[in-house]
């Protein structure tokens, strides 16, 4: 068990005052059995009205009202918690899924739904090709099969820290070559649901006490990466930016279909087209 804190600090800054949309934030760590949250706060700067509920995927959502123009906006995140993961989890998969291929049952299937459909298009097959590549045979171990694609992904993909908006598509980052941790984890489980697996991206924190993570000099980050599910041992996490398997030192924030249902902070601006100035992250995750 390790006991962390998280600070998580976002300013953005105007030329002049502008009204502000409503923005969500999803900045509270999903409690399970594995993370116990001890206290969490959150702190907005001008005043606002914060009101919070459920997403469908049970994420925490807080949604805030802005009464009055402002030129800076202070959303000031502040965690303490619990983490009780193993380094080197033992998954006990179900017998039927213990081979690939293997089938859901029905009602997984229906429950999984849109999990298993690929959000990105594939019109030549490219990507649905790249993933059979790591097919060892037919069949082969479920579990070795992802593990060989987690790890893969880093063996042809640069890592490359990215300050700009939105994610890359799969094939982008084929291409190109290289991609930030979102980058990863979106390639990662467009493959696996061209396999038919069941997947979900995961945004959150990175612990990394030892400063050894790619693009991380830093004690810890923001950070995304995926889950796939595996029946029997349920959701498993990857992190194919690290090559690693289970979530010893990664605290999820958010999961969903779509990396654009997971971003810390969202929201809008009314006024003119230069009056954006900078916007600012700092974060910080501490035993």
């Amino acid at each position: 068990m390790v006991t962390l804190q998280i600070s998580h600090k976002t300013v953005y800054r105007y030329h002049q005052p502008v009204d502000l949309g409503p923005h969500r934030l999803m900045l509270r760590p999903r409690e399970s059995r594995d993370l116990r949250l001890i206290s969490y706060q959150v702190a907005v700067t001008p005043e606002a009205v914060v009101t919070w509920a459920n997403d469908v995927f049970g994420n925490a959502v807080a949604t805030v009202g802005f009464p009055h123009p402002t030129d800076t906006l202070i959303i000031d995140s502040r965690v303490s918690l619990e983490l009780h993961t193993l380094p080197w989890p033992v998954f006990e998969v179900a017998a039927s899924a213990i081979r690939y291929p293997f089938s859901y049952s029905n009602d997984d299937w229906i429950d999984l739904g849109a999990l298993t459909t690929p959000q990105y298009a594939d019109y030549s097959g490219r990507l649905r090709d790249w993933s059979r590549g790591f097919v060892g045979g037919d069949p082969t171990d479920t579990l070795s099969l992802l593990k060989d694609l987690c790890a893969g992904i880093s063996g042809w993909i640069s890592y490359q820290s990215r300050d700009d908006e939105g994610t890359q598509s799969p094939i982008e980052t084929l291409d190109r070559g290289w991609g930030s941790c979102r980058d990863f984890a979106v390639l990662f489980i467009e493959a696996a649901r061209t396999l038919g697996f069941g997947a979900r991206i995961v945004s959150g924190y990175l612990h990394n006490p030892d400063r050894n993570a790619p693009g991380n000099w830093d004690a810890g980050s923001t950070h995304a990466w995926a889950e796939i599910y595996v029946p029997g041992a349920g959701w498993i996490t990857f992190d194919p930016t690290n090559r690693s398997i289970g979530g010893h030192n990664l605290i999820p924030v958010a999961v969903g279909r779509d990396i654009r249902q997971v971003m810390p902070v969202a929201g809008s601006f009314v006024g003119m087209t230069g009056d954006f100035q900078d916007m600012s992250v700092e974060v910080s995750v501490t035993a």
